[in-house]
C-alpha cells in the first residue's frame, strides 16, 4: 500500500494505523496521529483501517526551546 507519512512516500504492508507505527518504529504514548487531517486517538489506532493513498501525520513532542 502506498501512503504519505509526514510528507514522505512509503510503500508498506501495514493495514492499520497501529501496524504502520510499529513498522516505522514509532513508539511511545505521547504520539499524536492524524489520517487525512482527522485526528486518530491512541485507543482507535488498532482498528483504524488505512487505505491506499492516505496521508498520515505522526507527531511526537520535543524538548528544548
Amino acid at each position: 500500500m502506498k501512503l504519505m507519512v509526514n510528507g514522505e512516500a512509503h510503500e508498506v504492508a501495514a493495514t492499520t494505523l497501529e501496524a504502520l507505527l510499529a513498522a516505522l518504529d514509532y513508539e511511545g504514548d505521547w504520539l499524536a496521529t492524524a489520517v487525512n487531517n482527522d485526528l486518530v486517538h491512541k485507543s482507535n489506532r488498532a482498528e483504524f483501517q488505512l487505505n491506499d493513498g492516505d496521508r498520515i501525520e505522526i507527531l511526537s513532542p520535543m524538548q528544548g526551546g
